[in-house]
């Protein structure tokens, strides 16, 4: 299992839909700003939020980035 914490940025196994300005391709880069038993997510690129159940983000996740 992954080791991530409160501030961690992930990366999860489908992008987002927003582009990166910069590089044209989809943004897939999380910041975890709430952990319990739901996790709450922001993109870097455009500060949606998602909050999903912790189940369903491991199942989701790919890699903690940093």
């Amino acid at each position: 299992m992954l080791e991530y914490e409160l501030g961690s940025i992930v990366e999860m196994k489908k992008p987002h839909a927003c582009t990166v300005k910069a590089t044209g391709k989809k943004a897939n880069a999380w910041e975890i700003t709430r952990l319990g038993a739901d996790i709450k997510i922001r993109c870097t690129n455009c500060n949606h939020e998602v909050m999903m159940s912790r189940f369903d983000f491991n199942k989701k996740i790919k890699k903690v980035l940093k």
